[in-house]
């Protein structure tokens, strides 16, 4: 049986362990919240309380990694509010630790958020030319982590992501003046995220780049006005004055390299 360690049970990782321990999998998780350990346990998950700030990691990080063949990275850059750290260094100071492991391969959580907002149709080939912060310190991450010859790491950038609890309408709703209309839409569907990450696994993709993306990309106006509808919530209204622009993701290479099918292709 299969050992994978999932840094950063939350929103993906906990629903991702899952589907992982239904698949025949045995799965070490974390968490920052003494709350979740007894979560996890539950589930079948064998927890650990981590953190990892700039200065220092936090928990049982050697036990968390021993006897572990992948290793998961899901923890998203906090670089907003008064309690932003530096990414990098968190990551850096995690690297020493799988040096040592039993780790061989590593899926690191990235975001498409690292490549520029040109008006064009983006592949992994693509030049990363992130423009916010988040975006650049997860290009230097990715980076630094393939770079390194101890073990094999595939990057996985995501869209925006949705699920049943999640979406940006919600955010949306009712605001006026939103900028970019005809901007095209570039999300994914939790229950495709986790498909993709359990077929990179399956299929042993290691040291690989892939966008993960829905390819379905209508505009902005046109994808949240009909959703406001669909959810009885008040239309958003946009600035057409300034029709702005945005970049299509491609999905293609997991749709021809991994051979997945999304399940949800019209979110």
């Amino acid at each position: 049986m299969t050992q994978i360690s999932i840094l950063g049970c939350g929103w993906l990782g906990l629903p991702l362990a899952k589907v992982l321990l239904k698949n025949g999998f045995s799965v070490k998780g974390s968490t920052t919240s003494v709350e979740k350990l007894s979560v996890l346990q539950n589930l079948g998950i064998q927890p650990y309380l981590i953190a990892l700030s700039e200065n220092e990691t936090t928990g049982n990080l050697s036990d968390f990694l021993e006897n572990s063949k992948i290793l998961i990275i899901d923890i998203p850059p906090k670089l907003r509010g008064i309690s932003k750290e530096n990414f990098i260094s968190k990551i850096e100071n995690l690297v020493p630790f799988i040096e040592k492991s039993t780790i061989e391969n590593v899926l690191f959580i990235s975001s498409t958020s690292v490549y520029g907002e040109d008006n064009l149709v983006v592949i992994e080939e693509t030049k990363p030319n992130p423009e916010t912060e988040s975006g650049k310190q997860l290009v230097q991450v990715e980076q630094l982590l393939q770079s390194n010859s101890n073990f094999k790491t595939t990057i996985l950038r995501f869209g925006g992501l949705i699920g049943e609890d999640r979406h940006p309408i919600k955010f949306l709703a009712g605001r006026t003046n939103i900028d970019n209309p005809n901007a095209p839409i570039n999300l994914i569907h939790q229950e495709d995220c986790i498909g993709i990450m359990l077929e990179i696994i399956e299929s042993n993709s290691w040291n690989e780049t892939f966008n993960a993306v829905t390819p379905f990309h209508p505009s902005r106006k046109e994808y949240y006005t009909q959703k406001a509808i669909d959810l009885n919530l008040d239309l958003p209204e946009f600035n057409t004055e300034h029709q702005g622009f945005g970049k299509i993701i491609s999905s293609s290479k997991i749709e021809t390299v991994l051979g997945y099918t999304f399940v949800k292709p019209k979110l």
